[in-house]
């Protein structure tokens, strides 16, 4: 698990070709690598990845062929900076929200304009990840913690703040950039506990939508 909040900017060094997957080669910069051991998981571009091996300024990960066809990662090539956070620990601050560091699917941005010293992104997630976007709820855009500002559709804007810019690749980003989505896990939740026996599971007793929107669940 992890925080959204990303810990620091690295850099791909190498991709290795292996057989149809790769196998990635990251600087991870500033990230304190104090007590991480081969097989941690470390999130980049909020792909939660496993150290198979740790050369001192960096770690390198294996990338399957399911992450390199649902996440941005394909698209990574030498030089190309990612973001990075560290597996969430018991006496991690959790300032984001729970992130799985598993990517629900690609979205697009489509339009980025200068706010003050913020910048606003809308940006365009698919059609069947759409319902779980809310406004004033949580997403995960390549690993960032970010609170949704406004939906029309499978479309949803953001502001980011200065600091966000400095710390993360959202600086990097323009119309067109591929992103990595990652939803709430309390909005997928709270669907398949709603269809229960419509999806062949059986149904915690007295929960229903109604229930829900009575005790502030659903509005």
């Amino acid at each position: 698990m992890f925080t959204g909040i990303i810990q620091a900017i690295g850099q791909v060094i190498r991709v290795e070709q292996r057989g149809g997957d790769v196998r990635l080669h990251i600087n991870t910069g500033a990230l304190e690598l104090d007590g991480v051991q081969l097989g941690d998981s470390i999130a980049v571009n909020g792909v939660c990845l496993t150290a198979v091996d740790l050369p001192g300024d960096g770690f390198v990960a294996d990338v399957s062929r399911e992450s390199l066809s649902l996440t941005s990662l394909g698209g990574l090539r030498s030089g190309s900076r990612v973001n990075l956070e560290k597996a969430l620990t018991l006496s991690t601050p959790l300032g984001g929200h729970l992130v799985s560091g598993h990517v629900d699917g690609m979205g697009r941005v489509l339009e980025r304009r200068e706010d003050a010293r913020s910048i606003r992104l809308r940006i365009e997630a698919p059609t069947e990840l759409a319902r779980y976007i809310a406004p004033k709820g949580s997403i995960c855009i390549d690993g960032t913690s970010l609170t949704v500002n406004s939906v029309e559709g499978s479309i949803f804007g953001l502001n980011i703040v200065p600091h966000t810019l400095e710390k993360t690749i959202i600086g990097d980003y323009q119309s067109g950039s591929a992103v990595n989505l990652e939803v709430d896990l309390i909005a997928r939740y709270l669907e398949r506990l709603l269809l229960g026996e419509k999806q062949g599971c059986a149904t915690a007793a007295g929960i229903s939508r109604s229930f829900l929107a009575e005790n502030g669940f659903l509005k």
